[in-house]
């Protein structure tokens, strides 16, 4: 953990701290910038305070008190609680990989989110906890006319807990399965008049129901924010997080055929000791109102991340159908990435119309670097494995160099976007944004070097009809751009991801704004999409089009007096379109099922004068393919599992839960990549929290 990095935040603070102290205000002041800071702080990812009824696309947002009553302390876990969403290989472990609407992101990389609007998962960055949010939106479909590179399927952000001029101090105590212990602690007030602190952290250890598999990981937050004047906040927050857990592809189907070894059997080496990863992220937000109708925000961020450590994967499984030939590889990976952005809000009327526009100018810059030392099989079989009777403590030959490579990405972008009201019952969204990209990518090992310049322009128009008080009907349409990282096994860049999306769909929300609902029917084309090389894994190639088309439906809120449902169903069909030599046409998208859902029934009662609640929830994945190879019919089967939760609280400061996770022990699998690296599904675990408000 990059614990010295908070001791300079505090040495750097000090001054600030100290003349604010000396600072005097009247009680109306602070009063008015704290109304202020409020305001601000619940912006999130579409960028203004527009009511999401009024917004011509799918948006569901997360609540911490949904993360909460779930149990959650991890990124992917809360998504599998929305409609659409699907696990994907997650690199041994090391990073959180979904898709969205049928559609992953880079495969050189974990999945695509941002973190107060900023690209937070650009190189290293771990499973993602949750210590430090206060809310996750997921805006479905395309949004690269406001954030430029993306994935069509959807967006997702994590709004963080924000500073308090109220003091509260939080403390989760957790002991769960497989001797896990986490401690998580959330502690907030003022530091002066106009200067408030918050501290998120927490830390989690245990074993696992993989055979000789332990983890550990950090995560601390801290953050500040300075009501400078009346109309201007700054506001700063630090992230470092470690993790350190053997990298585990899982285990393997035997000619196709899963359940031959248990869940539970590691296929590696004990012995390689665990990855570790690393990221430190520094965030700065400045807001200046200059009047009610209109504000200046920017923001500067800046992630140093790395992964590293040995690894053995499963190579290919001989004849006999239980030695099974592994390969040896060490990892070295690091990134830096630096982001800035400057946007104007504001609002006006011309002609009885009112305008709600954002003009924006925002820039990045990534450096990757990779270094991969490999051994594949020899002759003799020496470092292969029985399957069915595992010996471990076998030694690979020495490794040599595979992979050495530098890659810089620099890119600008220009953006406008004005939400109109047109009428009592109308209301219309355009949107435009302009990229300018460089690539360079350095081969080391090969003593090459490429380099490309794209420019992308990503346009996007929705209109909204309100016949009555509580329904919106919609529809948008919007083209998006990715930029393709990587090089090809000829050293050449890849050309970037070009993508058209339409959608049209209901919202509905219930006369007390207690219970929404949307439903949304959508279709996305996409081209020059990456996938993994067949000839040599550590490449990618692209593979042509592919396409996604479906129908998705969330529900959440209260239903009845302290009844609480969550609920999603999404049917998705992504195909390859037009394939080639390595991925043929027609193929259904890997891990991706046609029919996904699930139910949260939470219900909320007193006893004495104590508050309870008890609750279960069903999740359910359909069949999906399980390999990205030639002409694969490898499937992973379909599964529901059940989990029960429930909370007792004897008092506003305590507050005690139990949480049982696939109840009746469900064997299932969560992902693959190939048949040989299958990543299963947990089985029942149970986990019992402690939270106590000082």
């Amino acid at each position: 953990m990059h614990y010295k990095h908070l001791t300079l935040l505090i040495a750097a603070a000090y001054p600030v701290l100290t003349h604010a102290q000396e600072q005097t205000q009247s009680e109306v002041l602070i009063k008015a910038q704290r109304q202020n800071y409020r305001s601000i702080s619940a912006t999130g990812a579409t960028k203004t305070d527009a009511l999401l009824a009024d917004l011509p696309q799918s948006v569901r947002v997360l609540t911490a008190d949904l993360l909460k009553d779930n149990g959650v302390t991890s990124l992917n876990n809360a998504l599998d609680l929305t409609s659409g969403i699907a696990r994907q290989s997650n690199l041994g472990g090391l990073w959180d990989s979904y898709a969205m609407r049928g559609f992953t992101g880079d495969p050189n990389f974990g999945s695509d989110y941002m973190v107060n609007g900023f690209s937070s998962s650009r190189g290293y960055n771990g499973l993602r906890d949750t210590a430090s949010t206060q809310s996750i939106e997921i805006l479905k479909g395309p949004s690269s006319a406001l954030y430029g590179r993306g994935e069509p399927g959807g967006t997702v952000n994590i709004m963080t807990k924000k500073p308090r001029f109220k003091p509260a101090y939080d403390v989760d105590l957790t002991l769960a399965s497989h001797q896990t212990y986490r401690i998580a602690a959330d502690l907030t007030g003022p530091v002066s008049e106009t200067i408030a602190y918050r501290i998120n952290a927490a830390a989690e250890q245990g074993n696992s129901y993989r055979d000789t598999i332990s983890s550990k990981r950090s995560f601390v937050s801290p953050s500040l924010v300075w009501l400078i004047g009346e109309r201007t906040t700054l506001s700063y927050e630090l992230e470092a997080s470690e993790q350190k857990t053997p990298f585990d592809r899982g285990v393997l189907a035997v000619n196709g055929k899963l359940g031959l070894i248990p869940n539970s059997r590691f296929l590696g080496e004990p012995g390689d000791g665990p990855m570790t990863v690393k990221s430190l992220g520094h965030q700065v937000f400045v807001q200046h109102d200059f009047n009610q109708q209109w504000s200046l925000q920017s923001g500067l961020s800046y992630r140093d991340s790395a992964l590293s450590g040995y690894s053995t994967e499963a190579n290919n499984l001989l004849a006999d159908g239980r030695t099974l030939r592994r390969q040896r590889r060490y990892r070295d990976f690091s990134a830096t990435d630096k982001s800035a952005r400057v946007e104007l809000v504001g609002k006006f009327d011309t002609a009885g119309i009112k305008h709600h526009v954002l003009l924006g100018v925002d820039t990045y810059q990534f450096d990757d670097s990779r270094v991969q030392l490999r051994r594949n099989p020899s002759a003799t079989n020496a470092y292969a494995i029985d399957i069915y009777n595992p010996v471990y403590g076998k030694t690979a030959d020495p490794l040599t160099l595979s992979i050495n490579t530098l890659e810089n990405q620099r890119a600008q972008g220009f953006y406008l976007q004005d939400q109109l009201d047109l009428g009592a019952q109308w209301k219309a969204l355009l949107g435009l944004r302009s990229d300018h990209y460089d690539q360079t990518l350095t081969n080391y090992r090969a003593s090459v070097a490429s380099s490309q310049s794209l420019s992308a322009t990503s346009p996007r128009a929705g209109l909204v009809y309100q016949p009555v008080k509580g329904i919106s009907l919609y529809a948008n349409v919007a083209k998006g751009f990715r930029p393709n990282s990587g090089i090809s096994i000829s050293n050449t860049a890849f050309p970037a991801e070009e993508s058209r999306s339409y959608e049209v769909g209901l919202k509905f929300d219930t006369p007390d704004n207690k219970t929404s609902a949307t439903l949304a029917l959508y279709r996305i084309k996409k081209s020059n999409v990456l996938t993994t090389n067949p000839a040599n894994t550590d490449f990618s190639i692209a593979a042509g089009e592919v396409g996604s088309k479906g129908l998705e439906l969330d529900v959440a809120g209260d239903i009845a007096n302290d009844l609480r449902l969550s609920a999603a169903y999404a049917y998705t069909d992504a195909t390859v379109t037009k394939g080639d030599n390595t991925i043929i046409t027609g193929s259904r998208f890997p891990n991706v099922a046609k029919h996904s859902a699930n139910l949260i029934l939470s219900q909320l009662f007193n006893i004495g004068t104590a508050r309870a609640s008890v609750g279960a929830g069903i999740n359910y994945v359909g069949e999906r393919l399980g390999d990205v190879a030639v002409s694969s019919n490898f499937m992973l089967p379909a599964y529901t599992t059940v989990k029960l939760m429930s909370s007792y609280s004897p008092s506003k400061a305590t507050r005690v839960s139990l949480n049982v996770d696939n109840l009746f022990n469900k064997r299932y699998y969560a992902s693959s990549y190939s048949q040989l690296w299958v990543a299963p599904g947990t089985e029942r675990s149970v986990s019992l929290t402690l939270h106590q408000q000082f």
